[in-house]
């Protein structure tokens, strides 16, 4: 179960604030949870809102940019371990390409643009 909450906050913040509700960031495993979380946001993001929502996508420091990789080398945190290792390369789709760096931890949250053709919504991650 996905929700929206329209705070500006840091990553840390928010996903404090996730673990309060006893609920943790958002992490996908394929396209159908693309599709249900794009709507929501998209719904949520109606009128003057944040257009970068965090979800559960970090990169330790002893990780490295990975260009080969969808996620370049970020991963999913969060959901007692469960969150999947594999990731479709349809969710590889980032709105700007991570610092390559190997030495701090990294965050991404999905950002969401203008609709795209065929009348979606854009999107694509974000560090």
């Amino acid at each position: 179960c996905f929700s929206a909450h329209l705070v500006n906050a840091s990553y840390d913040e928010a996903r404090s604030g996730c673990g309060r509700r006893r609920g943790g960031l958002a992490w996908l495993t394929g396209e159908p949870e693309l599709r249900l979380l794009l709507g929501l946001l998209a719904e949520a993001a109606a009128g003057p809102a944040p257009s970068l929502f965090w979800v559960g996508l970090k990169r330790n420091a002893s990780a490295c940019t990975d260009e080969g990789h969808p996620l370049r080398g970020f991963s999913w945190e969060g959901g007692g371990g469960a969150a999947p290792r594999e990731v479709p390369v349809a969710l590889g789709r980032w709105a700007k390409e991570p610092v390559r760096s190997c030495l701090t931890d990294r965050c991404a949250g999905l950002h969401l643009a203008a609709a795209a053709p065929g009348g979606g919504p854009g999107w694509g991650w974000k560090e």
